[in-house]
């Protein structure tokens, strides 16, 4: 019984795990690309990449606020 609860919570805790790799595995592709462009074209990369790479400190971000979030229901489990 207080297993379908707790898969129940669990699942937007690993949304929120998704969503942080998601955004940082978008930045570092985004930073890797503005290294890139210069090497593969003659051109400067564009303002979409900059942009891009916000992505990386969000998730970043994103990844302490899961871990901060899943300790404290992991120290909440151990007082009950």
């Amino acid at each position: 019984m207080g297993t379908s609860s707790s898969d129940s919570s669990a699942t937007p805790r690993n949304g929120l795990l998704k969503a942080a790799v998601a955004c940082f595995a978008v930045g570092v592709v985004a930073v890797v690309a503005i290294f890139l462009t210069p090497v593969l074209t003659d051109g400067t990369p564009g303002l979409v990449l900059y942009l891009l790479t916000l992505a990386w400190p969000l998730g970043f971000a994103l990844a302490i606020a899961f871990a901060l979030r899943s300790g404290r229901r992991a120290r909440n489990g151990d007082r009950t």
